[in-house]
């Protein structure tokens, strides 16, 4: 992502109002409304840094080593404290067989990603490996894990192709193998996911990128079916609005699409569905909703997207 300038990633915070930046030169955070840098650990701190991981507006980042000359492996997780007195603001060290392809922290939990593997650790205080799922080729490292105290969900693709696997972290035993709930969601391989703030719904797009589908989290029914468009594309990311009201989309299409989720009646429909009952080849087209509104980014510029405070206009960040 944004290699140019040396950006390797780029991160939300729980609540999307800061955002990291995992570089080259090191890490830097920024503050979403206003604008603003809050701090930066420069290359002498932490070197060049592939992953960093926000715990909400706190003094805690989690830390993965990348990009052209890391301090760390790629197979290590950091835990930085910048409150910590002294020069040395690093307090807890996880390592693994393999790299690290994500990471995911809430209040209580570290969840680590790796291609075949996910790893769920109590944090911060007396970190203790919980749980371990083993998982579907995950290339991307894809997971998400929901910030609501009620709701201590994660979610990332199951075995079966197209298929997401569903844990509640809070009702299952540390130290089993409790199977997820599984929902069938696409016929091709999962390729972006995320849960709602609080918990009750996951939106899921495959790896053709052309329909999002939301299910509930408690029944795993799906409620809607929307429409990035007809091209296969690339989703780089979904995002939730605060309340739940909408979603937004990015792509590697240079368009970024919001959907209502709430009043289902904003979102725009194919003319076709005025005609009345069309064949089962258009059917699932004819029946999809299309998002509302739509801005645009640089084409394939890797994008992500948050809501701002007020729900419903998305901020937007883009490495190019």
């Amino acid at each position: 992502m944004a290699q140019a300038r040396g950006v390797n990633s780029l991160r939300f915070n729980q609540d999307q109002s800061c955002f990291c930046v995992a570089m080259d030169s090191g890490v830097r955070i920024f503050n979403v409304e206003p604008l603003m840098e809050k701090g930066h650990l420069d290359a002498e701190q932490v070197g060049s840094v592939g992953l960093v991981e926000m715990l909400h507006r706190s003094n805690l980042l989690a830390i993965v080593g990348g990009g052209s000359h890391p301090k760390f492996p790629d197979v290590s997780v950091l835990i930085w404290d910048d409150a910590r007195e002294g020069k040395d603001k690093l307090v807890l060290e996880f390592t693994f067989p393999k790299p690290v392809l994500a990471v995911r922290m809430r209040h209580d939990k570290l969840v680590v990603v790796l291609q075949s593997r996910i790893y769920v650790f109590s944090f911060p205080h007396n970190p203790t490996k919980l749980f371990e799922f083993d998982t579907r080729d995950n290339p991307k490292g894809i997971c998400d894990l929901c910030p609501s105290l009620e709701k201590p969900l994660l979610v990332f693709p199951g075995h079966k192709c197209g298929s997401l696997q569903l844990v509640d972290l809070g009702s299952a035993k540390p130290g089993t193998s409790s199977a997820p709930f599984t929902i069938n969601a696409h016929q091709s391989d999962v390729g972006c996911v995320a849960l709602s703030p609080p918990g009750a719904l996951v939106a899921s797009a495959s790896r053709r990128g052309t329909l999002i589908r939301l299910f509930c989290t408690q029944s795993r029914a799906r409620l809607l079916e929307l429409r990035r468009g007809t091209d296969p594309a690339t989703l780089y990311c979904l995002a939730f609005s605060p309340d739940s009201a909408f979603l937004c989309a990015a792509s590697d299409k240079g368009t970024g699409h919001v959907f209502a989720l709430r009043d289902t009646r904003l979102n725009r429909r194919s003319a076709l569905a005025r005609v009345g009952k069309v064949g089962p080849v258009l059917g699932p087209y004819v029946e999809s909703q299309w998002s509302l509104a739509s801005f645009t980014v640089p084409a394939e510029a890797p994008c992500l997207c948050a809501f701002g405070r007020g729900g419903r206009s998305p901020s937007s960040v883009v490495g190019e």
